[in-house]
């Protein structure tokens, strides 16, 4: 009695030198065990693998829907990469003044001089490890409870508006000292946070937001070397943000107006600086 001939393996689509018994469950295709990949039912080869995954404009809007503080977290990564930058200059630089602070710092003269950039580049300046320290700190806290809140885009104008409010104020009380840092528009963040939790009926005193607030206005007041002017300036200026962007629903202003406000308030800080220094 002859025997049977031996099963004919098929050969791998992918490495014709290979015999496999499997199939791609989605295609159909012989594939080795190198070119399938176990999915919840059954394997799939490479290619349909390939297939399946959403394009690239749909992985970046998945992706960024996972970042809910992608601006806090852009931030405080600038401000680190300027503070590193400053180490780095001031060790290259001999004077009285280290370079990193001259080069970015906010001062009457450099605004009479048309150097505007100062009114921005001085909000992410840093005297001090202590110093960036404790803004990024406030920051990073300060970031995951706003920005998740109001979004993307007017947590960055609310923070923009609070730094240049804060330049604007130390040009006003400290217009020849060397300002510098974020601490300008960290206050703008606590003062909108404590004027939004305030709006709904919570005491802000009773919370975090309010005792960091107060500690900070007590070390500002208290503490020579602290650009009072800064600090108010950034407070004053995330109050009114604060006010609009995070009004309770029964008292809800125009959409617009959350966008409008702190660009105005930007505007306005911009021109009274230019103004003041003139």
């Amino acid at each position: 009695m002859s025997l049977p001939p031996p099963p004919v393996l098929e050969h791998c689509y992918r490495h014709p030198d290979r015999e496999t018994g499997r199939r791609c469950t989605r295609c159909g295709k012989p594939a080795c065990g190198d070119c399938l990949v176990q999915v919840s039912v059954g394997s799939q080869c490479v290619d349909c693998i390939k297939a399946a995954r959403p394009d690239v404009k749909t992985r970046a809007k998945f992706w960024n829907a996972r970042q809910p503080t992608l601006v806090t977290y852009s931030l405080i990564a600038i401000n680190i990469v300027v503070y590193l930058w400053t180490i780095s200059a001031d060790q290259k630089h001999d004077g009285p003044i280290p370079h990193g602070d001259y080069t970015l710092a906010i001062a009457k003269p450099f605004i009479q001089d048309g150097q505007y950039y100062r009114l921005v580049s001085s909000g992410f300046l840093h005297f001090g490890l202590f110093h960036i320290g404790m803004n990024m700190l406030l920051l990073f806290q300060l970031g995951q409870l706003l920005e998740p809140a109001i979004g993307r885009v007017r947590f960055g104008l609310l923070y923009f508006a609070a730094l240049l409010a804060g330049s604007l104020g130390a040009l006003m009380t400290q217009p020849n000292g060397l300002t510098g840092g974020a601490s300008g528009a960290v206050f703008g963040l606590m003062a909108a946070a404590a004027i939004g939790m305030h709006r709904r009926g919570v005491n802000v005193f009773r919370t975090g937001i309010g005792t960091i607030l107060v500690l900070n206005l007590v070390i500002t007041f208290t503490i020579p070397g602290i650009s009072i002017g800064g600090h108010l300036g950034g407070a004053i200026a995330g109050a009114i943000c604060g006010f609009v962007i995070l009004a309770p629903r029964h008292a809800a202003l125009p959409v617009w107006a959350s966008y409008a406000t702190p660009i105005a308030i930007a505007v306005v800080s911009v021109m009274a600086s230019i103004a003041i220094a003139g």
